[in-house]
C-alpha cells in the first residue's frame, strides 16, 4: 500500500494497522497491544463516562478529552456505545478519573503511531 492518507486513515481507526499493512509486525504488533490494552483498563476503571461535565463547565479541559478520546479511532466509537446509559455511582468509583487518563493518553499515543505509520510510508524513517 503506497497512499500515506490511507495509511494515515487506517492506522487511526485501528490501532498498529497503519505498521502492519506496511509489513512492520513487530511493530505494528508492539503499538496495537500498548493501545489496546490502555484502551481496555481504561474502560473497565470507568473512563468512558469521563470527564463527566459539560462543555459549559469547562470548556478548555472538555476540548482537550475530546481531542485526545478522538485519537483511538475504533476506540472511541466503543467508548461512545458502553457511555450511552452511564450508571449513577461510575463518578464515586476510585479508578474514575485514572480511567480517564488512561483513555485520553491511548488516544495521543494512537497520534503518534499514525504519524510514526505515514513517516514510514513517505521514507522518512527507516
Amino acid at each position: 500500500m503506497d497512499n500515506p492518507i490511507l495509511i494515515g486513515v487506517l492506522a487511526w481507526f485501528f490501532p498498529g494497522a497503519g505498521h502492519l499493512v506496511q509489513k512492520r509486525i513487530k511493530r505494528g504488533l508492539l503499538i496495537s497491544a500498548a493501545i489496546w490494552t490502555m484502551f481496555i483498563i481504561a474502560i473497565l476503571s470507568g473512563g468512558a463516562y469521563y470527564p463527566g461535565f459539560g462543555f459549559k463547565d469547562g470548556q478548555l479541559l472538555y476540548l482537550l478529552n475530546v481531542f485526545s478520546t478522538f485519537g483511538n479511532g475504533l476506540g472511541e466509537l466503543i467508548r461512545f456505545l458502553v457511555s450511552v446509559e452511564p450508571s449513577k455511582d461510575v463518578a464515586a468509583r476510585a479508578t474514575f478519573e485514572y480511567g480517564g487518563r488512561f483513555l485520553e493518553v491511548a488516544g495521543l499515543l494512537n497520534y503518534l503511531a499514525v504519524i510514526d505509520a505515514i513517516d514510514i510510508n513517505l521514507g522518512r524513517k527507516k
